[in-house]
């Protein structure tokens, strides 16, 4: 097991602010990630580089001798990516959220090898954190994933679709066309972990509250598959886009949410912007003007 740079980056910042709580807010993390992902790298190295307790966060001798160490690998970082990228202009590293890989990475790969002159292509199948925290570091070129992000990733909007309700078949409420997200207040929830991205779940608190009740949640799982089996096997039910609908067909039923909406965006680093990146979110933008790729695969 070697440092990874986002232990890194989370270590930086902690001791830049020193405070996991404003850290966490910076990194748009949840405290507990911050604290595990540092607590992984200290027991990798075999020192304690901060100490925390009642008076604060403070710096261990060993983590004043590691943070001027830890600057300088993410900065020789950086730089490693920007040469690599300048080396191979036409590169494309295209991240897909694990829950829109399945169905949106198909038509979109087969647009740019058919329109882009032989670019280098990779993909990337990925939790939101590392989503994002590739995006920030310079890994990926653009990402296809949901909003809230942070600010200093530009997004433009390329799907809305459906929200539903999905639920076990044989469901009460299976066979009705349509429902409100009230309808749903006396259910058992599967949801995915709070610390899996805060900012969806702070939409998902006010989502809740505006209609009126807070879920009973009785498990968490993480990944969209992982919910649609919980749903199947009849542990509760759960709230995704409809295009979900594409990884599992069997044992649940979507039922549309009355006016709730998903957005799907293109998202990338203004600060490594280039004519060809321009040229890639012009063909995703005309693909999905005259293709529902929330349908596609």
């Amino acid at each position: 097991m070697t440092v990874e740079l986002r232990q890194l980056r989370y270590f930086v910042a902690v001791a830049e602010q020193l405070s996991f709580t404003r850290a966490a807010l910076q990194l748009h993390i949840s405290q507990q990630s911050l604290s595990q992902q540092i607590g992984v790298m200290e027991r990798h190295l075999g020192v304690r580089l901060l100490d925390r307790d009642t008076r604060g966060t403070r710096l261990t001798p060993a983590g004043e001798a590691f943070l001027p160490e830890a600057r300088s690998v993410l900065a020789h970082a950086e730089s490693a990516f920007a040469v690599a990228r300048q080396a191979t202009p036409g590169r494309l590293d295209l991240a897909f959220l694990s829950s829109t890989a399945n169905y949106m990475l198909p038509p979109i790969v087969r647009a740019v090898r058919e329109h882009l002159p032989a670019p280098a292509l990779t993909t990337h199948d990925l939790p939101i954190d590392e989503l994002v925290a590739g995006l920030r570091d310079g890994r990926f070129t653009a990402a296809f994933t949901r909003p809230p992000l942070v600010p200093d990733l530009a997004t433009q909007t390329i799907t809305t679709e459906p929200v539903c309700a999905v639920l076990p078949q044989g469901h009460r409420l299976a066979t009705r066309t349509e429902l409100q997200l009230a309808d749903l207040a006396g259910e058992d929830w599967v949801l995915t972990p709070r610390a899996a991205w805060p900012p969806w779940h702070d939409k998902y608190d006010d989502d809740f509250a505006a209609a009126g009740f807070e879920p009973r949640v009785v498990q968490r799982a993480a990944g969209v598959p992982n919910l649609l089996g919980l749903v199947a096997a009849g542990v509760g039910v759960t709230r995704l886009a409809r295009s979900a609908g594409t990884i599992r067909r069997t044992g649940v039923v979507f039922v549309p949410l009355t006016g709730d909406r998903a957005t799907t965006v293109m998202a990338w680093n203004p600060a490594r912007d280039n004519p060809f990146h321009q040229r890639l979110r012009a063909l995703v933008t005309d693909l999905a003007a005259t293709t529902d790729l929330t349908r596609q695969g």
